[in-house]
């Protein structure tokens, strides 16, 4: 008796609510022909958000160049959780130098190919927060101001959580750190201290800028997918929850990235030419409060009593936030 085979898929790669997707609508990651170019058998914690998100961003980056990329990595959790030696998780061509030096490495890579007339080939470089805010800003702002052909991806987890969970310029106001411990009568990271990076970035006119979090991995494919069609210096910033550093179950890092966003505390928009063109708007907004007490960074704004002044502050910059880029209305903007 003739039989017909029955084609069975996992609930969230290929199906969603049991019916299947169109596979214009799928991940990267959902197809069979993805690169893996960070494959498993690395030895990053559990619940790293930072793992994650360079997953997406790099088979997004190697399906939009067709295979043609080569990696240039910092120093940093990424680098060295995916190459303890003499082992490799990386399956794309992978370089890394120094802590300070990935964008002008990439620079002369993508200079190399130019001038072997190999411009097919593209170069994307990574780094955590602590390479990309501090030690290697001076190299990043000289391939921005240069306008070299480098996609550079920031994973944001807002510290150095490699070395011990000390404080970066992308450590948040009132979170602990090791160098920022909860003690005095101003426990945590000082208000008015650090940057913002993706502002940086817009401010040297590069031709793309944009920010991303875990929470939303179409996003993030689409941004890359974007950036790689585009020649030029070329900045994507993603936050990644650290659930080590941030204190947070692993199971937790894509709703605290997606608290970020809805917050207000972390914009995600796009940015083309020093101007902003396209807002992802915030669904269903939430006060900070509920964000910071998900994590223990943040414990001691809430016990032994709350510190409402600080959670005001915080929630003033998430609502400045919001104003600057219009994250509750967002006018009708141009194209991604």
């Amino acid at each position: 008796m003739p039989s017909t085979p029955v084609r069975f898929y996992q609930v969230g790669s290929f199906a969603a609510g049991n019916r299947l997707l169109d596979p214009s609508l799928r991940t990267v990651q959902s197809e069979q022909g993805r690169t893996n170019s960070l494959t498993s058998g690395h030895r990053a914690c559990q619940g790293c958000g930072e793992a994650l998100g360079a997953r997406y961003v790099l088979d997004a980056a190697m399906r939009a160049s067709a295979g043609q990329l080569v990696v240039v990595n910092a120093t940093g959790c990424l680098e060295v959780f995916s190459t303890p030696y003499p082992e490799s998780s990386w399956q794309v061509p992978w370089l890394h130098s120094l802590f300070a030096n990935a964008p002008a490495a990439a620079s002369g890579v993508a200079a190399a190919l130019h001038a072997q007339g190999r411009d097919s080939v593209r170069v994307l470089a990574q780094g955590g927060d602590g390479a990309t805010f501090d030690i290697g800003l001076g190299c990043l702002s000289g391939m921005f101001e240069r306008n070299d052909d480098v996609l550079y991806v920031c994973y944001d987890n807002e510290a150095y959580m490699n070395t011990g969970v000390q404080r970066s310029a992308a450590t948040p106001p009132a979170a602990r750190t090791a160098t920022t411990e909860a003690v005095g009568p101003e426990p945590g990271n000082s208000f008015g201290r650090g940057k913002d990076m993706p502002r940086v970035a817009m401010a040297h006119g590069i031709p793309y800028v944009a920010t991303a979090t875990v929470a939303d991995l179409h996003d993030i494919e689409e941004k890359v997918t974007a950036a790689m069609a585009v020649r030029g210096a070329r900045y994507l910033h993603v936050l990644v929850p650290c659930p080590l550093g941030w204190g947070a179950p692993p199971d937790q890092t894509v709703r605290l990235a997606r608290q970020a966003k809805e917050s207000g505390l972390f914009p995600v928009f796009t940015a083309r030419d020093g101007e902003v063109t396209e807002v992802s708007p915030i669904r269903h907004r939430i006060p900070v409060d509920g964000y910071l007490r998900a994590q223990r960074r943040y414990r001691h704004l809430f016990e032994p009593e709350e510190r409402t002044e600080d959670i005001a502050r915080i929630q003033a910059m998430a609502d400045a936030n919001i104003a600057r880029y219009g994250l509750l209305d967002p006018p009708q903007r141009g194209p991604q």
